[in-house]
């Protein structure tokens, strides 16, 4: 295994400088374009054997030293039952906004049998799978307080 993104992080010496990317599946590969005609994103993370393939794709094309969890970071809204949708051009879009201590009532307790697909994908990546350590990424508790505050995107903060 690829260990330059590990040693790195325990203060070793990785002997070379190790690289990885936000955002790493994208545009810029053709088989994840493909594959985007095809799912949308909450298709693919849902998905484990096709969001394993994505997060792998970038590993294997450009030699990355970790790979990036493909996966959403709406997807602990959904495990609270909170109805999210990503729109083009826009992104998260809340049918119901959160805007008031009685709508934080109505949530529910985040379920994570609601989101085992995450668990699932992590499994097929860390069995053999990726040759480079696995890691993610998540937002801070204000972005989830803040963002389902409106229907629309991350945009109207600005």
């Amino acid at each position: 295994m690829n260990t330059a993104y590990l040693d790195m992080i325990q203060g070793k010496n990785p002997g070379v400088t190790p690289v990885w990317y936000m955002r790493q599946a994208g545009r810029s590969q053709a088989e994840y374009r493909k594959i985007k005609e095809k799912y949308t994103l909450f298709e693919i993370t849902k998905e484990p054997e096709l969001c394993a393939r994505v997060t792998e794709l970038p590993v294997k094309e450009y030699g990355v030293d970790a790979a990036i969890l493909y996966k959403d970071i709406m997807s602990p809204m959904v495990a609270m039952n909170v109805n999210v949708e990503l729109k083009a051009g826009v992104g998260p879009v809340f049918s119901t906004p959160i805007r008031s201590i009685a709508d934080v009532d109505k949530l529910e307790t985040f379920d994570p049998t609601k989101v085992d697909y995450i668990a699932k994908t992590i499994t097929l990546l860390t069995s053999g799978m990726l040759d480079v350590p696995l890691i993610g990424f998540l937002r801070g508790t204000v972005y989830y307080c803040v963002l389902p505050y409106r229907r629309g995107s991350n945009k109207e903060l600005q």
